[in-house]
Parts: structure tokens; C-alpha cells; sequence
């Protein structure tokens, strides 16, 4: 196990070879770290990929073509696998992750995962996380897929969290929906309204009381953490990702802003793998490629 890095002008960014995971973009003008430290009395990560489900599935069990698999953990098992690092570059990291028979007992599926951290030409404080999904088996494979970044909030001893906002660019309303406090599981049926200021949501001590608001539809593409005087602090652009959630726990000077191709169970699901909420599927022989940026303005 290795970590790899790259740095330009204003960020070095620190990449392990346990689930790819983004663990560190230190902020050179302002000496902070913007990524969540992973402190396991809140959160013991700090950008986890969720691959191949997003969240959990009902008693850990799912089905497929009549046959019941177990998927105990959540968020698949990709963030606590150990990657190939097979590249790096001035500006890049690139990790692999291949199925194995270990893996195809629980997930029947013939997989290459790519994941790739890598500067933005022309952005330099802009950080993409790219994933390239292969299927190099005979069959059709069903997935799910998301990122998972907490980012250190707030960026200084001096403030709080409280005082930091959400900033929903060019919105004036949104609607989320919530899982059960009973199941965890999603409950889709029920909607919630979200008033925002100008665009703006303050990030209050309760607002993950419920767990995470979850925005279904598309109706986000971009989203930002904004400072007490509303300038930009993180920036994320997700767009083509039909959910976003967005997290945190009250113990944690961290918030989550979380990108997915597909989700938790439904409440009550007892489907197919093919027809769980938001499921992916490729073709044998196929790939695709989705990525998401983050921008980390000036502290």
C-alpha cells in the first residue's frame, strides 16, 4: 500500500492505493488541508468511491437473475479494496481495480474500474475525479457508482460550521428526499421543499439530523460550500448525475457533497438488481466514462 502525489502552484494532492482514495488536497497559499482528516470519532474516511452500489441493500441481500447475493457492507466494496496505481504524470494519478473471484462471489460480474485524479489545464485550483467502467465479460453488468469528499468546514480554527453555507447556483427552490429513520432505506414517495435565500442554505447544526438530503431528478449540477461572507470555499460540478446527497454528522467539522449513478434501496424493495433505484447498465464488451470536478477556491 502507497500513497502518490501531485502538486502545481496551489495544491498538492495526495492519492492512496487503498480505494483510490482522495486523502489529502493541502492548500499551499493558506498551509490548510481541505480534505476531511478522517478523524474515526466522526467519519473514518475522507473521499471514498462507492462502487458497486451506492448505500446499502435491505437485509444485504440482493437478486439477480433468481439468485441472491450478500452484500453486507455499504457503498459496495471498491473503497476498501487495494488499487493498482498504473500511472502517474505531473498532473495525474491513475489506479485499476480488476474483479477476482473473491469479488465475483458476491458481485457475478466481470469489472475494470479506472479511477483517475488529475488537474484541470487552465483551472489550476480545480481538481476531476474520473471513473472509466469496463466490462470485459460475455454479459450485461449492473452497477451503481459515486463519489463520496468530505471537505474540512470550516477552513479555520476562528469559525464554525454553522456559519458556512450551501449555495445552489441559480436556484431558488429545490426538493430532497430523506430515508427512513426506521430502515435507512429511501423513501421516494415523500418529498421535502427546500426554501433557499438568493441561492443560499445556511449549514444549521440539525440540517443532517435526518441523514443526508438527497437530490433526485438531475436538479443539481453544480453545488457549493460558501464562507460566512458567501464567497465560494469548495465548488463541485456534477453534471449528468441524476443524484447528488449531501452529509455530515454534528460531531464532524466536515461536509460531504456526494455525486451517484444509482442509490439505496427503496424502502420495501425486494426487486431484481436490474430494477433497483437508479441502476446502471453496460453492455459486454463496453465502457463508460463519468467525472466530477471540485474546485478549491482561496481560503
Amino acid at each position: 500500500m502507497a500513497q502518490h502525489e501531485i502538486e502545481n502552484e496551489y495544491l498538492k494532492v495526495t492519492v492512496d492505493d487503498h480505494g483510490a482514495e482522495l486523502v489529502s488536497v493541502f492548500d499551499k497559499g493558506s498551509g490548510l488541508e481541505r480534505i476531511w482528516c478522517a478523524d474515526p470519532a466522526a467519519w473514518n474516511r475522507h473521499s471514498p468511491i462507492l462502487f458497486p452500489f451506492v448505500g446499502k441493500v435491505i437485509g444485504g441481500v440482493y437478486r439477480y437473475e433468481g439468485k441472491e447475493y450478500e452484500m453486507k457492507t455499504q457503498h459496495g466494496f471498491a473503497r476498501d479494496a487495494e488499487f493498482e496505481c498504473v500511472s502517474v504524470t505531473k498532473d495525474s494519478i491513475t489506479h485499476c481495480l480488476c474483479s477476482n473471484d473473491a469479488m465475483k462471489a458476491i458481485y457475478p460480474f466481470d469489472f475494470r474500474l479506472l479511477v483517475t485524479h488529475r488537474f484541470v489545464p487552465g483551472s489550476e485550483r480545480m481538481l476531476e475525479v474520473v471513473w472509466e467502467v469496463q466490462n470485459p465479460g460475455e454479459k450485461e453488468m449492473f452497477f451503481s457508482i459515486g463519489g463520496h469528499p468530505g471537505f474540512t468546514t470550516p477552513a479555520g480554527a476562528s469559525e464554525t460550521r454553522d456559519q458556512y453555507f450551501l449555495e445552489f447556483p441559480g436556484k431558488e427552490s429545490l426538493e430532497y428526499i430523506l430515508v427512513s429513520p426506521e430502515s435507512g432505506f429511501a423513501v421516494p414517495w415523500v418529498s421535502y421543499p427546500l426554501a433557499l435565500d438568493q441561492g443560499y442554505l445556511p449549514i444549521a447544526n440539525d440540517l443532517f439530523d435526518r441523514d443526508a438530503l438527497i437530490f433526485e431528478n438531475g436538479q443539481l449540477s453544480i453545488v457549493r460550500i460558501a464562507k460566512p461572507d458567501r464567497s465560494p470555499y469548495v465548488t463541485m460540478e456534477c453534471d449528468g448525475f441524476p443524484s447528488l446527497g449531501i452529509w455530515s454528522k454534528p460531531e464532524g467539522r466536515f461536509v460531504c457533497l456526494e455525486p451517484w449513478l444509482g442509490r439505496v434501496d427503496d424502502d420495501g424493495f425486494t426487486g431484481e438488481l436490474k430494477d433497483k433505484a437508479g441502476e446502471q447498465r453496460l453492455a459486454a464488451g463496453e465502457s463508460r466514462t463519468y467525472s466530477y470536478r471540485m474546485e478549491f477556491h482561496p481560503c
